[in-house]
């Protein structure tokens, strides 16, 4: 049987590899695609337990700063299929395998 100290040793590794923000599809403008993404990294930093948190610090923050509207998914393992604004849709990956989706649509 594998130690479980090793195995956490690995997982822990893993995600300080993945720890930087992958962007898989953006049309953002790019100041508003950086502190999109900043954002993210800080929210699913500080509730790295709590997806639910961290999109409703996201959405809130986003809707303060770019208007209301905003939408957020967090999660892994999850498709989507979405109508939104143009210039307003943001899906990247962090720590590894954490989708996270933000986008505006009213």
């Amino acid at each position: 049987m594998a130690d479980t100290g090793e195995g956490k040793k690995e997982e822990t590794d893993y995600k300080r590899l993945h720890s930087f923000p992958l962007i898989r599809h953006t049309d953002m403008p790019e100041e508003m695609r950086v502190e999109a993404m900043e954002l993210c990294v800080t929210a699913c930093e500080k509730y790295a337990t709590n997806n639910e948190s961290a999109a409703k610090m996201i959405k809130e923050m986003m809707d303060k700063k770019f208007g209301s509207s905003w939408h957020v998914v967090i999660g892994e393992g999850f498709g989507f299929e979405i109508t939104h604004e143009v210039k307003n849709l943001l899906y990247m990956f962090f720590g590894g395998s954490l989708a996270v989706c933000v986008w505006k649509c009213s």
